[in-house]
């Protein structure tokens, strides 16, 4: 069998871009949905169910038309490339400084916290301040189909441009903490679970040089349910900490705290999973999408003499 080649950051970024953009646009309604869920403060009248992910998306297209379910689509767009860029350089980066110095292959170990490391960088980099102002937008209840309906932001650069002018910069890191534990945990999840599956997969199918595009689709999909599940409270904490004002004086610790006690207290233990159902529903394909469409690409790219490298940045180690 030929040694795999190993990806270049250019093949990251153009592979990984590729596949975060096909990711956004197939899954970005669920995205809207979690965070409306989460959002939610209001308790359901007795004898009345509350609306669960499809009655929530069913409501936000009649309501704001179906154009609604892709609000702060564009806030995703514009970092997505830079995110998968960083996601998979740092991950190549940091699973190559733990590899064993004398047979240069990761421990699963190492590929944990590799992810972990990765998540935090895309985190710190982009992440943070692209889902202050996808939720901002997000969270606005107006109707895109009436032009006469004008919301405060009126698009992600608008947002920008408003977060800062009216709460300042920092505004845009609002979370950041909460956004590097979630991201982080949930890469590190990914990565682990991926690439056990994956050596799995081809150890009991000697026959594939390469796994078929559905068998990579199916391994995003399980490692990517794997991080929501264990990090929803997270997710819905940093949510509701993006989509308000700071208060003045009160420290992110404090503003975490609040939010916490006001959602066990007025809400409930199981507020803190709102959202969970569409929030798997959203990553799970989404990574089924972007692992199949990046190594597709990937492989693809591989054959450009300008571009190629010496072995796959999501090769499992034997």
């Amino acid at each position: 069998m030929p040694p795999k080649r190993k990806t270049t950051p250019a093949i990251n970024l153009i592979a990984g871009g590729t596949a975060g953009l096909c990711e956004a646009i197939c899954c970005h309604p669920l995205d809207t949905i979690k965070v409306r869920m989460q959002l939610s403060t209001r308790k359901a009248l007795p004898g009345v169910r509350k609306m669960g992910f499809f009655a929530t998306g069913v409501n936000i297209a009649r309501k704001e038309s179906i154009f609604g379910l892709y609000k702060g689509l564009g806030a995703v767009i514009t970092g997505i490339v830079p995110k998968m860029a960083i996601r998979f350089s740092s991950f190549e980066f940091f699973k190559s400084a733990l590899a064993d110095k004398t047979t240069n292959k990761t421990s699963s170990t190492g590929i944990f916290f590799a992810g972990l490391a990765a998540g935090t960088a895309e985190a710190i980099l982009v992440v943070t301040p692209t889902d202050v102002i996808k939720i901002r937008l997000q969270a606005q209840h107006h109707s895109m189909a009436d032009p006469l309906d004008v919301p405060k932001y009126r698009n992600a650069a608008h947002a920008a441009f408003t977060i800062v002018r009216e709460e300042g910069i920092s505004a845009l890191y609002r979370g950041v903490i909460l956004t590097s534990l979630r991201q982080a945990t949930n890469q590190a999840v990914n990565f682990t679970a991926y690439t056990e599956i994956k050596a799995y997969l081809k150890s009991i199918q000697p026959q594939y040089q390469e796994l078929p595009s559905y068998q990579h689709m199916i391994i995003g999909l399980i490692s990517g349910a794997l991080g929501p599940l264990s990090n929803a409270p997270i997710d819905t904490i940093k949510t509701r900490m993006q989509k308000e004002p700071a208060i003045e004086g009160e420290s992110a610790f404090g503003r975490v705290s609040r939010i916490s006690k006001h959602l066990m207290q007025r809400e409930g233990f199981f507020a803190f999973y709102k959202g969970i159902t569409p929030r798997v529903m959203r990553v799970a394909p989404g990574q089924a999408v972007t692992f199949a469409v990046y190594e597709q690409v990937s492989k693809s790219l591989e054959q450009v003499p300008l571009l190629n490298g010496h072995q796959s940045v999501l090769t499992a180690e034997d």
